[in-house]
């Protein structure tokens, strides 16, 4: 890892109770280096890696992704970064979980925290008193949603969910992503391995989300990453339970023709979240929930047929369920039964969900998939299980400003 990137001395809980006061991947091909340098006092834990430092890296990014080049990466095969299960060695092959589709009956999650089965939802701020009511209020805050300014997409999908365009090495890829509700407007869910590459111990650069993503148009704009943020653990030790990431993202742009023939122009259209809204977030919040995923699926099943071609947003719903993964260090994970295929990667999972408005309650993302009964069709998708770390990583990043 660069040694520009550095993780200065705080912990995680100090920074938690200042807040409270594959496919190894779905992520897609669609190839200079950017600036990596720490946001100054990261608490360790967590890594963060500005991606645009001054005004020539904002221009180098917005320039590399021209209509042309844009129009051509949605064609791109979607390909998995590498990941680094324990010792060291790099994988991309599917896993297979170690439950079944069935709940369990009581699951732990970090440091002995009690996940209930059955849906139930552990009290948020505010429901109850004394001792009692800072202890669940620490361990299961509450984001509210921001409400967009148009309806959902036909079908009753979010315009938040997109997809985001990156490069890693001499190569670039996409993936899925959510705008989500934040202090500073301009805030990005996606999975972590759409922001890192352990392979080639290399963070993505040139990062760009574009929210109602749909036949390579970019209705609501183009969003240049400016942070990186994520969970260490995931870095150091290629562990799935931190398969997640929050971007702070600059005010959007569109291209507009320019003045003559074959020529374009920028068009600022402001922040991220004052346009398309931001799905909540809610951690802690335990298994066999209603949960709807979207995403931009586009890679063949494994028996080569292709059910899906990434160029419109899809979706699976249903209720999750315990499922654990040893070869990607997964022992907290949840699982969906759903056919997404390479290209959903980072896609939100949304509890709560109301169609009408396109919001719900961030509470996972699509991480890698699982061929369960080996008909060579991926039939379930993963998600880390979000838990207090979860919000510690969001709201440091939802505090960021893209200046």
């Amino acid at each position: 890892m660069s040694p520009r990137v550095r993780r200065l001395t705080a912990t995680l809980g100090a920074l938690f109770a200042a807040c409270v006061t594959l496919v190894s991947a779905f992520a897609g091909s669609a190839g200079a280096d950017a600036v990596a340098a720490p946001w100054s006092g990261t608490p360790s834990g967590i890594t963060s890696v500005t991606l645009t430092k001054t005004d020539a890296d904002m221009k180098r990014i917005v320039e590399y992704w021209s209509p042309a080049r844009l129009k051509a990466a949605q064609n791109n095969t979607p390909a998995a970064p590498e990941v680094k299960p324990s010792g060291g060695a790099t994988s991309s092959a599917p896993v297979s979980p170690t439950s079944s589709a069935k709940p369990s009956a009581t699951a732990t999650a970090a440091g002995g925290m009690p996940i209930p089965a059955g849906g139930a939802v552990i009290p948020a701020a505010g429901t109850s008193s004394g001792n009692a009511k800072t202890a669940r209020a620490a361990s299961s805050p509450v984001v509210s949603p921001t409400f967009p300014k148009k309806k959902a997409q036909t079908g009753g999908n979010p315009i938040t969910v997109g997809k985001v365009f990156f490069r890693i090495g001499d190569k670039d890829y996409w993936c899925s992503a959510s705008s989500v509700a934040a202090a500073n407007h301009r805030l990005v869910a996606t999975a972590a391995h759409c922001t890192y590459d352990a392979k080639q111990d290399r963070f993505a650069e040139y990062w760009i989300f574009i929210p109602g993503y749909a036949d390579g148009g970019t209705p609501y704009g183009i969003y240049v990453g400016h942070t990186l943020n994520l969970h260490s653990s995931f870095i150091a030790q290629g562990d799935y339970d931190y398969d997640y990431a929050f971007i702070t993202v600059h005010d959007g742009f569109r291209w507009k023709p320019g003045r003559t023939a074959g020529s374009y122009v920028m068009e600022d259209v402001g922040a991220l979240e004052d346009n398309v809204g931001g799905q909540g977030l809610m951690v802690n919040r335990g298994i066999n929930l209603s949960t709807f995923a979207f995403g931009y699926p586009a890679a063949p099943q494994i028996d080569g047929s292709r059910p899906y071609d990434g160029r419109t947003m899809k979706r699976c719903d249903g209720r999750t369920y315990r499922a654990n993964a040893p070869a990607r260090l997964v022992d907290r994970g949840i699982a969906l039964r759903c056919g997404f295929t390479a290209g959903a990667s980072g896609g939100p999972w949304l509890i709560y969900y109301d169609p009408a408005n396109g919001v719900g309650y961030l509470n996972g993302v699509n991480s890698f998939a699982w061929d369960t009964d080996t008909d060579k069709k991926y039939d379930r998708i993963s998600s880390p299980y979000f838990m207090a770390s979860t919000y510690v990583v969001y709201r440091w990043a939802a505090q960021q400003t893209a200046s």
